[in-house]
């Protein structure tokens, strides 16, 4: 057996499993969560090794001090007695560009290249490549790999990633929607093709990976045909800290009657706007939730959430020319029972019908409608980290 981390950086979390590979045993797991956002009453850290889950409340104001507190824990906890125990660790790298459409090992040429992309993804591709060098810094004879959330998009045809800009801006700078979140999509896909208990490649889906970062995606025969998120992770949905979708004369517009440099302004627009800047109270979707009834900026940001991920499915229900199956999944998509039930009332005109009694669950796998709907709605909590780990020892042999 073979001790492999995954590692999932994500805008404001840092999830983990060490397994055993090929087995796929999972020896630890973990996650961090509120990185770089204030901490509620709730504890943010998460262990569990042994059938004991370890819970704390830490203060984390970036990544980097994220992954030092994580790999402490190893060691205190006994998960490991030496770091060189891990002979592999991957990765989940937001943004590849068209430099990357699969996992590779890494170098120091390819950590560049990641850390060139930042562009295309500012809150993931920095803390990606962040962590790559804290991992490689302790535990330095681990084989590292680079598993990119792009890659599966790779798959869209032309039509649905060009931007109707001039065409030389793609040939001479890679201008184009790249998606992300591709091996979370990739993983739920598979899972709820053995839920239909038929092949992926005959099934049309829409997969809605909901979190701090949120997108969705049409998927066809097992490929990418179209995704929400565009050249970088900021474009489609409404998200914890992020705009989405925005007329870009908007950003001029703004720019100019408040005097803010172009850097400022995609500060806002990734930092400062989403669900933050609607609501004035929070990134946190459940801190929404608290306060649904009674604060007005908190109920506004949620429906808009709510309409922007339903007007997603309705593109994509068109140009799939139907549906199979909706799948629920991250953060949000796996834990928030209210925010599943909005979505899927606001579908009923499609005939889809919401179990009440099986949405009202968190993290399992399961249908949430009736037998007698139109269209089948999963919850599929996501496991990208065992994507990850396979394609570890993909490359280790």
């Amino acid at each position: 057996m073979t001790k492999i981390l995954s590692v999932n950086a994500g805008s404001s979390s840092l999830k983990f499993k060490l397994m055993d590979m090929p087995e796929e045993k999972v020896i630890a797991e973990g996650m961090i969560e509120r990185i770089g956002v204030d901490l509620s009453q709730d504890d943010n850290v998460s262990i569990k090794f042994q059938g004991d889950k370890h819970k704390s409340r830490h203060a984390f104001s970036n990544h980097e001090e994220a992954i030092n507190f994580t790999l402490a824990q190893f060691k205190d906890l006994g998960i490991v007695k030496d770091f060189d125990e891990i002979k592999g660790i991957g990765h989940r790298i937001v943004a590849g560009g068209e430099w990357f459409n699969k996992s590779v090992l890494i170098d120091d040429e390819v950590l560049k290249k990641i850390e060139r992309l930042a562009a295309y993804a500012p809150l993931h591709n920095p803390a990606n490549a962040l962590g790559i060098k804290a991992f490689s810094k302790i535990i330095p004879n681990a084989v590292e790999v680079a598993v990119f959330d792009t890659a599966f998009h790779q798959t869209m045809p032309k039509e649905n990633y060009l931007y109707a800009v001039p065409y030389e801006y793609y040939t001479k700078y890679g201008v184009r929607k790249y998606g992300a979140h591709g091996t979370s999509h990739k993983y739920v896909a598979e899972q709820a093709a053995q839920m239909l208990h038929k092949p992926l490649e005959s099934l049309k889906l829409i997969t809605m990976h909901l979190g701090a970062g949120a997108s969705v995606t049409a998927i066809k025969d097992g490929k990418s045909l179209d995704t929400s998120m565009g050249f970088s992770p900021l474009a489609g949905l409404i998200m914890a800290t992020r705009s989405g979708d925005v007329d870009v004369s908007l950003v001029n517009y703004v720019k100019g009657k408040e005097g803010l440099s172009d850097q400022q302004m995609l500060d806002i627009l990734n930092h400062k706007s989403g669900l933050l800047g609607i609501s004035t109270l929070s990134s946190d979707m459940r801190d929404l939730l608290d306060v649904y009834d009674t604060n007005e900026h908190a109920r506004l940001a949620v429906n808009m959430f709510v309409n922007r991920v339903v007007n997603y499915i309705a593109q994509y229900y068109f140009e799939l020319q139907g549906v199979d199956a909706l799948v629920f999944t991250a953060g949000i998509g796996e834990n928030s029972v209210p925010i599943r039930k909005m979505i899927l009332e606001k579908l009923a005109f499609l005939g889809v019908k919401l179990d009440e009694k099986a949405n009202d669950q968190h993290g399992v796998q399961t249908a949430i409608t009736q037998l007698d709907s139109s269209i089948t709605a999963f919850l599929i909590p996501t496991n990208e980290e065992l994507e990850i780990a396979r394609d570890v020892q993909n490359l280790m042999k």
